[in-house]
């Protein structure tokens, strides 16, 4: 019963699946650095100065 619920993807859909999937995952990725870059420019080159 559960097999009759599958929706097959063409290769067409596969392929365009793929390419939305690395599309997001490299925006999230520059989404990261460019919070990591704006966190070290507001703190300030030495943060990693200061006495532990």
């Amino acid at each position: 019963m559960a097999d009759r619920d599958l929706i097959e993807l063409t290769p067409e859909q596969k392929k365009r699946r793929r390419a939305r999937s690395i599309a997001i995952a490299l925006f999230l990725a520059g989404l990261v650095l460019l919070f990591y870059l704006v966190t070290i420019v507001k703190l300030g080159g030495n943060v990693a100065n200061r006495p532990l």
